[in-house]
């Protein structure tokens, strides 16, 4: 079971108001996962950002958490970089407001974290890493580009099956302003959102 509070977010995501541009764009990626499904083949989503510091992370574990709460099994989520730099600390604060735990596995310039959505399910392991790391997937992958540098800077993701550009607007621009804590917020319930769009339309 997702834990409660995240349970309580996913019901007040509103799908219904995504715009006709947003939908065009999560389409390549529900007809990848939908494939994938009906050849009862594993599905692989590597999420890919310039630094793997905060959208690539959030898509990560939005989409897991969408798989499961939408019952979509074999659904491995991974993200990277085009550098590998740090989750940004305000990502996991962001999370536990939301309801996620986190665990701490190693500290230092580069943290590694054990992000829980429930009691049964494995944690998604979240650190920052290139995109062709050994940690992620090196073949049969959907590289979901979330962020246009990445997006523009990597034209090529050796092993994707599929290329598929899902940009949106960095919260780092709030860093260290007043609106830091409400943009951050934003955009982790703006990619929610989209990823219960997309695994709502898996049949």
């Amino acid at each position: 079971m997702i834990y409660t509070d995240i349970k309580k977010v996913i019901v007040t995501l509103n799908i219904e108001n995504l715009s006709t541009e947003r939908e065009s764009l999560l389409q390549p990626l529900i007809e990848f996962i939908q494939k994938k499904k009906n050849n009862k083949q594993d599905i692989r989503l590597n999420f890919i950002c310039t630094h793997n510091s905060r959208r690539s992370h959030l898509s990560q574990i939005w989409a897991q958490v969408m798989a499961s709460h939408y019952s979509i099994k074999n659904v491995f989520c991974y993200s990277g970089g085009t550098e590998a730099t740090a989750m940004f600390p305000m990502v996991a604060e962001t999370l536990i407001d939301t309801g996620f735990k986190i665990n701490t596995l190693s500290e230092g310039k580069n943290p590694v974290y054990a992000i829980k959505y429930s009691d049964n399910e494995h944690p998604v392991i979240c650190f920052s890493k290139t995109y062709d790391d050994a940690f992620n997937p090196s073949a049969e992958f959907a590289a979901i580009m979330t962020c246009s540098n990445a997006d523009v800077g990597c034209p090529f993701i050796s092993g994707a099956e599929k290329r598929i550009p899902i940009t949106f607007e960095d919260p780092k621009t709030f860093d260290n302003t007043p609106l830091q804590k409400e943009k951050y917020h934003e955009r982790s319930i703006q990619i929610a959102t989209e990823f219960c769009y997309v695994f709502s339309q898996i049949k």
